[in-house]
């Protein structure tokens, strides 16, 4: 018995106390009957697995929906003929992008509910567990499968007939082009997309002004870090006048000085530091429309290309072929923002100045 007149097992009891409050909650405790796997659950086979009836059915639901796609591309191509955007109706507008539309999407549902449905009813349903091993065959595997592709360029003659080797890169690289000659037939009949590309609404004294308000805009009110959307003064609100807008649109930021890369013939096409570029990107025409300040970058949203604004918007990343046209701009008796002239070179995409 302890001099204070506890018990041995009132100071065992205790012990035990801490011992379990130095163990909280939230500890980890490693034990040897830790939870043991419990494995994969029983397959449970599909109705479909067990009726032939019922996958007789999933197998026409599946096919059927595929009919419907091919029926759905066939009518929005017959919808496009059948229903041609005329001139100052906006109805017929409205029917021919309702019509190409419902078949669109017929088409697109079709393959996709048709495809997860399938999926889902009718593939191969079992589990499988796929065990991790090296990536890298071993030296033999390696081995063999040089010897393989060796073979087969043998056998092919790929390697030592070089005429149908180049006729079949040539045939590749041309399959492309039919799209392009759609892509062309866009522009309005009988007009050269190049010629219609190369000219747009801005002219010499032509005030630079807000998008969409039209508010003139000085240069004083052009602050280091921002950026405007541009379009020309008075621009007029005929439908042929918003296709010409379409090319005309531009984007205008300014720049410290010194951060501006410029060359010699273009160094008065800005003013102390403030430039104005195409807002048709030219790659395919989306509008480049981010601006990130700190890095001087503007991104097209659509395919990522991005320029860079302090070195004549060079291309820096993505598609575009070719840096976005800089419109020459100066300030007028009143302190605003004109134009000096057109743009110098063709806006737009860079596949429509292929001859």
């Amino acid at each position: 018995m302890a001099q204070d007149g506890t018990s041995g097992t009132e100071l065992a009891a205790a012990g035990d106390h801490d011992e379990a409050h130095a163990v909280s909650p939230g500890t980890a405790v490693v034990s040897s009957d830790a939870v043991r796997d419990p494995g994969l659950p029983p397959h449970r086979l599909r109705v479909t697995d067990t009726n032939p009836k019922k996958a007789k059915t999933a197998e026409r639901a599946v096919y059927t929906l595929f009919y419907l796609s091919l029926a759905g591309s066939i009518f929005a191509v017959a919808a496009y003929m059948a229903f041609p955007i005329v001139p100052e109706d906006l109805l017929s507008v409205r029917l021919n992008n309702m019509f190409i539309g419902i078949g669109m999407t017929l088409a697109l549902l079709g393959i996709g509910i048709g495809a997860v449905h399938w999926g889902k009813a009718l593939m191969a349903d079992h589990e499988a567990i796929d065990i991790r091993h090296p990536v890298r065959g071993t030296d033999e595997t390696r081995a063999r499968a040089v010897e393989i592709f060796d073979e087969a360029n043998q056998e092919s003659g790929f390697g030592r007939r070089s005429l149908i080797r180049n006729t079949l890169i040539g045939s590749l690289i041309a399959f492309p082009l039919p799209a392009v000659v759609l892509f062309r037939g866009l522009a309005p009949e009988g007009e050269d997309p190049v010629e219609l590309l190369s000219h747009t609404m801005w002219e010499a004294g032509t005030r630079l002004a807000r998008d969409p308000d039209g508010t003139p805009i000085k240069a004083s009110d052009v602050t280091i870090g921002s950026v405007f959307h541009v379009i020309p003064e008075n621009l007029p609100g005929s439908e042929h006048m918003l296709e010409e807008k379409t090319k005309a649109i531009v984007l205008l930021m300014r720049l410290k000085p010194e951060d501006l890369v410029e060359e010699e013939s273009r160094k008065d096409w800005s003013y102390n530091g403030i430039v104005a570029y195409s807002k048709v990107c030219t790659h395919v025409g989306c509008p480049v429309a981010l601006y990130e300040q700190q890095t001087h970058h503007l991104l097209c949203p659509c395919h990522q290309s991005q320029f860079d604004v302090a070195n004549h918007a060079a291309v820096i990343f993505g598609p575009a072929a070719r840096p976005l046209p800089q419109l020459p701009i100066a300030v007028d008796d009143e302190g605003y923002l004109v134009a000096q002239s057109d743009f110098r070179e063709p806006v737009g995409p860079s596949f429509w100045e292929r001859h």
